[in-house]
């Protein structure tokens, strides 16, 4: 059951402060939030309005036991910690706290552990003033030839310092900022080309028209020569994984120009 769905089986009302900007939870999302922060319930997907449909935890693991299995927490954070760094190659404590955001000072212990074991190797980075940490099994690919575009939430772009750190992008989710003050758009998905992040574009899903807009397409300074052709093929990708006819280009950016070109001739 969605939270609103909980508010309603229970009959409770409360008052909503209408003008309070960003998440504004009543008590029930909150109690239901810090249920799931102790492990009582679970979630089981997402409604197509985004809400969470909350179960009871034992009725979402594969072996319910499991629901009811003490853990030491330190042994569950040095666990969640060594996942971390697994996935992120290289970074520092604060990196790999943060993907599963888990206490700072913990993952600093836990992280201890894992040097004395050999399963992390202290390294510097050119350009950075903090200790950073290698997994054992990180390797470098003799050349990045991937392409996508990045969800805000995806884990390579959001511990923003990370990304800035190593890519030298700057970036912040605008859809929490007012509109007059947006730099970019509301819903801005950074572009990953080989190993560089290149552009950012402002796309919408317009379901009633079956059209993808692309409503903002900004180049990064050091955009290769070709990039609208790439970044044409990935929304013509997109627009057909949603379900959508059309790819539509606003005129608002440097690139917004030669994207339409290349989307025309897509």
């Amino acid at each position: 059951m969605t939270s609103t769905q909980i508010q309603l089986r229970l009959g409770h009302e409360e008052a909503r402060v209408k003008e309070q900007w960003g998440w504004n939870w009543n008590s029930v999302k909150r109690v239901l939030e810090e249920l799931f922060q102790q492990g009582v319930v679970s979630a089981a997907g997402r409604t197509p309005q985004f809400e969470r449909r909350y179960p009871l935890t034992s009725r979402v693991m594969p072996d319910p036991v499991h629901a009811l299995t003490a853990v030491d927490p330190a042994e569950a954070i040095l666990h969640l910690a060594e996942r971390a760094a697994a996935a992120l190659g290289v970074g520092t404590v604060r990196c790999i706290s943060d993907y599963f955001r888990i206490p700072r000072t913990s993952t600093k212990a836990a992280v201890d552990t894992l040097v004395q074991r050999g399963t992390l190797s202290p390294v510097s980075i050119e350009g950075w003033d903090r200790a950073a940490y290698r997994h054992v099994a990180a390797v470098l690919p003799r050349r990045a030839s991937g392409k996508a575009l990045l969800s805000p939430f995806d884990s390579l772009v959001f511990e923003r310092g990370r990304l800035h750190s190593l890519f030298g992008f700057h970036y912040r989710i605008e859809i929490y900022t007012p509109a007059p003050a947006r730099k970019y758009g509301y819903y801005v998905l950074p572009f990953l080309l080989g190993d560089r992040i290149v552009a950012r574009l402002d796309l919408k899903a317009d379901r009633i028209s079956r059209r993808l807009l692309v409503r903002g397409t900004h180049g990064e300074p050091d955009a290769p020569p070709d990039i609208a052709v790439e970044l044409a093929s990935e929304l013509v990708t997109m627009a057909a994984w949603l379900d959508l006819d059309d790819v539509v280009v606003e005129a608002n950016g440097n690139l917004a120009s030669a994207l339409n070109a290349a989307i025309t001739s897509a």
